[in-house]
């Protein structure tokens, strides 16, 4: 398994307020977008992993779990100032892609153990 480097790792060059143009403000942009790619991978090892453990496809999808995930990440972004709604979008769009990524997964898994 690939490891990835922590997301902390990548410095802050300039704050919102440091940046006077545009192109400063990119920068920044693509330095946090890498940063979020970098968390996504790690976080993408782990959801591997899940479906690896996991032996029935109706595992992946656990609506008591996923809305507590969904809570969590309301109250996060709150408590950061954003928008929950926009957080909440964000994390479905994210949990609705591993649930069927982590389907797949079994389901391949149980089709090559029954051949």
């Amino acid at each position: 398994m690939q490891l990835f480097p922590p997301a902390a790792s990548l410095p802050l060059t300039k704050s919102p307020a440091q940046c006077t143009t545009k192109d400063d403000v990119r920068a920044e942009l693509d330095r946090i977008d890498q940063a979020l790619l970098t968390l996504f991978a790690e976080r993408h090892g782990y959801v591997t992993r899940m479906a690896e453990i996991k032996t029935d496809p109706h595992e992946a999808h656990d609506p008591v779990r996923i809305n507590a995930i969904l809570q969590k990440q309301r109250k996060r972004a709150e408590e950061l100032g954003l928008d929950e709604d926009q957080a909440e979008l964000i994390w479905k769009t994210l949990i609705d892609w591993n649930v069927n990524y982590e389907k797949g997964i079994i389901v391949a898994r149980r089709g090559t153990k029954s051949s």
